[in-house]
This record gives structure tokens, C-alpha cells and sequence, in this order.
């Protein structure tokens, strides 16, 4: 199992985000640039989605729009996991889990299932919450949506600063 989980520690820091031939291949492939739009767009969804939940929770108003908002964002967000999925395989030769992204693929996963989990409580109805218990279960999924958006800028932030002169 060794080599599996790639390390967190001091010395996985040290490791490039991209080889040079990653490098070549992120610069060349047409999703990457997929990526540049479908994260940005995300993030508005997000935004947008965020302040129709909490005008929700504030006046208890807007329940059909909140809700609807958190579809549109989980379906976005199936849509940047899918091409981010496929960019992953151009660059780094696996689909998932490579190596330099592993940890916010880890946490991505998360953010599938309680982005899922708000559809599957949607459709139920009451039947397994009831309409505020939705609305807490949709923030929990941004604040994990949150942290692996965190994940990446990062990430994007160390690939800026590791490129060649």
C-alpha cells in the first residue's frame, strides 16, 4: 500500500504541483481552460445559492428559489467534478487521485455526497427532513464546497509560483 496515500508532511510541500511534462500537457489540453471557466461560474452559483439560503433562514421566505439554487450549484458542480475528472486523466494519466491533487480530490468526494445528499433530502420532501433541516444540511455542503474551493486556489497559487522564469 505503500505509496498510495501520498504524504502530507513536510516533504509532500516540497513536491512540484506539475512535472514539466504535466506542465506541457495542463498548457496544451483545451480543459484547462474548461476549468478556468467552470470554476469561476461555480463560485457565482455559490454566491448567488448562499444568499437565497440565508434570506430563507432570515424571512422565511423564497423556499422554492433557495432550493432550486442548490440544484442548479450541485449540478454545476457534478459538471466541474466530471471535465475536472477528464483533465485530471490529459495531465496527470489517472482520473482521480493523482498524486499532486489528491487531498482535494479526497475532499471533493465529500463535497459530492452532501451536495448529493441535499438533492436526494430535496426530492424526499419531508419524509426525511423537513425544510429547514434541508437548508442546514445545503450550508454544511457549501462550508465543505468552501474549503475544497480553498484547497485548489492554494494549489493554483503554488503552480503560479513554481513556474519557470
Amino acid at each position: 500500500m505503500t505509496g498510495v496515500i501520498p504524504p502530507a508532511g513536510q516533504g509532500a510541500a516540497l513536491r512540484p504541483v506539475y512535472t514539466p511534462e504535466e506542465r506541457v500537457r495542463r498548457d496544451a489540453t483545451r480543459w484547462t481552460l474548461v476549468q478556468g471557466v467552470l470554476a469561476p461560474l461555480q463560485f457565482a452559483v455559490f454566491l448567488a445559492s448562499l444568499a437565497l439560503i440565508v434570506r430563507y433562514l432570515a424571512t422565511g421566505e423564497g423556499w422554492a428559489v433557495a432550493v432550486a439554487s442548490v440544484v442548479v450549484k450541485t449540478l454545476v458542480l457534478y459538471l466541474i467534478m466530471v471535465t475536472g475528472a477528464i483533465w485530471e486523466k490529459v495531465v496527470f494519466g489517472q482520473y482521480l487521485f493523482a498524486r499532486s491533487f489528491f487531498w482535494e480530490d479526497v475532499v471533493s468526494m465529500l463535497v459530492i455526497a452532501l451536495h448529493t445528499a441535499c438533492l436526494v433530502a430535496w426530492f424526499a420532501g419531508d419524509t426525511l427532513l423537513d425544510a429547514r433541516s434541508q437548508v442546514m444540511l445545503a450550508l454544511t455542503a457549501y462550508a465543505s464546497y468552501a474549503v475544497n474551493a480553498a484547497q485548489f486556489l492554494y494549489k493554483l497559487r503554488r503552480a503560479r509560483q513554481e513556474r519557470p522564469a
